[in-house]
């Protein structure tokens, strides 16, 4: 019946998108023009901690809308996690940049020369910008595994205690946070914007207006990349561009400029570790004791499940006995902390890996010694009690990498530098897993869905919640759906992530849609094969014509079931965290001048096991973008903060690395 066609899975097909991006035909929020549109403004606090005493808007109102928290027509309160961040602050402020009152006009720089005319009066009250002595808990876990405390007073062993601190960081999407809002009480609200998350803003916007689902509708616009730092914010802009619509009668953008998007939007949270490790004289990992404390800013926002990676990620690949690991998101009086690529795992992996390093050198182990004398393998466990079940070959991933990177020979090169030099190398290594999908029962209450469905002439359209901010969802599940139905990637298509058309397939966040959303789409389209299989001898087009003459659609949904063996306590916080896991090796070589403390990383070898590759470009791309990432945060890019506010909001002073300011890389799947 089915068109034989050649495999797509694993080959570096055309972005399904890339020809309109590449022409400038791709249409973002800013692009989009609505007839009698107002542009709206965002006014907010310049104090970290107070109480507000008056606002005067300075501006006439039969030109302008103005928006209070007066106005809101529901709850004042961004639906997440915890609803306990207002959307427009009403009498207490919490941080720098809080919303409190939203203009609107037609011509925008009257729009933002009336935000600067605004006056508003504060009683300002003693702040917290110290997360040590925080004592506001968002969230806390505590992870355990065997007997730490009796493992530390165990005979012949060294104990190795370290502090390890990282900072913000800003996800630095090309394109900043933009939305329009259209709203009536008939119609309901609608909103366009550049976000990673549709249903997110769906339920965020249906408690701000106390509307059933179906009188709110949201639209991904094209988005310029997200990071996570457009999982949880679009919300928020969603909810002032809605709010202005609402009250104006008129549709309204609200885009924000670069430095208003440093300034108020979610950064990665900073973060503290404390290790103490026992190890034995070999190295071999007796305990590890593990605390870690993230900085979540004003609010609650995603910090209880970045803490949660982080927490799970913190002892590392390696099999220790005894792990015990506190944890906990605490409230500052910074902005939001929120989602950022890898979501607390990287800080809390950054900690460990200097931490191994340490513990070697405490042992007289050379650095790669140690972690191969302590990798995980099949059979055993992690430090939620999750038993390997896959081949896993660290060492020889390891082993690989160091030979890619000549690891053994430039040490002893770098080791006979001239010592008069001021330019000293060195070069590292770090070893890391990354869990897939979201943690423990995280996917089984989120019960995605996603949907098939083909036309007479044997075209499938995708429809799924998933969206394309740059890392390739519409090329890499157009894959997996021409596989599985055996058809040309030509004939798949998606459609435009709108929640009036598209179920909800989760968020795009959590490396979970090539995984979870990948599995489901293949699993839709064998719902469609199952139900062509009584046209034998017909070419896939011809069946669906023929289905579609007699029954009128041809439409195949699948839903979210676990896979067998998989369980996870919530309770305890044991178990299966993960579905799968990705593990890497990765190699850096630094160059520090001494006179000036310029560093550059001038070599970078990535290797990583991470399944099947459906599509080799896209997937060395996000490898080569993450290591920019990490390059950055480790040398380039810094959050400042002053009286809790952000003093470096620009491009000009918050340096990311650039092209040239990037190594040499060598990435293997």
């Amino acid at each position: 019946m089915l068109d034989s066609m050649s495999q797509s899975a694993g080959r570096a097909l055309p972005r399904k998108e890339g020809r309109e991006k590449v022409t400038g035909a791709a249409r973002y929020v800013d692009d989009l023009v609505f007839p009698g549109m107002l542009h709206g403004v965002t006014v907010r606090s310049s104090i970290a901690r107070g109480r507000i005493r008056s606002i005067d808007a300075a501006c006439d109102p039969d030109q302008f809308t103005i928006v209070s928290a007066r106005d809101i027509p529901g709850v004042n309160a961004v639906a997440l996690m915890v609803d306990d961040q207002p959307f427009l602050a009403f009498d207490h402020i919490r941080h720098a940049e809080e919303p409190i009152l939203l203009l609107a006009h037609p011509d925008r720089p009257m729009a933002e020369e009336a935000r600067q005319r605004v006056r508003i009066v504060y009683d300002v009250l003693p702040a917290q910008f110290d997360m040590a002595q925080s004592g506001d808990v968002f969230k806390s876990f505590l992870l355990e595994k065997g007997d730490v405390d009796n493992a530390f007073q165990g005979e012949d062993i060294v104990v190795v205690e370290g502090e390890y601190l990282t900072g913000a960081q800003e996800q630095l999407y090309i394109e900043p946070q933009g939305m329009i809002a259209a709203a009536n009480p008939v119609d309901g609200v609608t909103v366009w914007g550049s976000m990673q998350c549709p249903y997110y803003v769906h339920k965020a916007l249906m408690k701000l207006f106390a509307f059933p689902e179906d009188k709110i509708r949201v639209v991904q616009c094209e988005t310029g990349g997200g990071f996570g730092g457009k999982e949880e914010y679009p919300s928020m802009i969603a909810g002032h561009a809605a709010l202005l619509a609402w009250k104006s009668g008129r549709p309204v953008k609200l885009v924000y400029d670069r430095a208003e998007d440093i300034a108020a939007t979610t950064k990665r949270h900073l973060s503290r570790t404390r290790h103490r490790t026992a190890v034995t004289r070999d190295g071999r990992l007796v305990a590890m004791d593990i605390d870690f404390v993230l900085d979540g800013g004003a609010y609650c926002t995603l910090s209880p499940v970045v803490l949660s990676r982080g927490t799970i990620h913190a002892a590392g690949p390696y099999h220790c006995e005894n792990v015990r690991i506190r944890s906990r998101a605490v409230a500052t009086n910074h902005p939001p902390h929120g989602a950022f690529r890898g979501f607390g795992a990287p800080q809390s992996i950054f900690a460990l890996e200097r931490h191994m390093d340490h513990v070697a050198a405490a042992v007289g182990l050379a650095p790669e010694e140690l972690r191969r004398r302590n990798f995980l393998k099949k059979g055993q466990s992690t430090a939620t009690g999750q038993v390997i079940r896959e081949d896993l070959d660290l060492a020889g991933m390891m082993d690989r990498a160091l030979e890619e990177a000549d690891y053994h020979g430039k040490r002893k090169r770098f080791q006979q530098d001239n010592p008069a030099s001021r330019i000293k190398r060195g070069i590292g290594l770090a070893t890391f897993m990354h869990g897939a999908g979201f943690t423990g029962s995280g996917e089984v209450y989120l019960q995605s869905q996603v949907a098939l469905e083909a036309d007479a002439k044997g075209r499938v359209r995708i429809l799924v919640s998933s969206t394309e901010i740059g890392q390739g969802t519409n090329t890499v599940l157009s894959q997996i759906a021409a596989d599985a139905l055996d058809i040309s990637y030509n004939d798949v298509e998606l459609a435009q992530p709108d929640t009036a058309v598209v179920p909800n397939s989760g968020p795009t966040v959590a490396s979970r849609t090539c995984m979870v959303v990948g599995k489901l789409v293949e699993s839709a389209a064998l719902g469609l094969r199952q139900t062509l299989a009584t046209y034998a001898g017909l070419s896939f087009a011809e069946a669906c014509a023929a289905h579609i003459g007699k029954h009128g659609t041809l439409r195949s949904i699948s839903r979210y079931e676990p896979p067998a063996g998989i369980h996870w306590d919530d309770e305890h916080y044991r178990g299966d965290a993960y579905g799968a896991y990705a593990w890497a090796v990765y190699v850096a070589q630094v160059a520090v001048d001494t006179s000036t403390w310029e560093t550059h990383v001038e070599d970078f070898v990535a290797r990583q096991e991470v399944g099947k590759v459906i599509h080799p470009v896209l997937a060395t791309g996000q490898i080569e973008g993450s290591v920019a990432q990490g390059i950055g945060w480790a040398l380039y890019e810094e959050i400042v903060y002053r009286d809790g506010r952000v003093i470096n909001g620009q491009m000009t002073n918050y340096i990311m690395p650039a092209s040239a300011d990037l190594p040499p890389h060598k990435s293997f799947l």
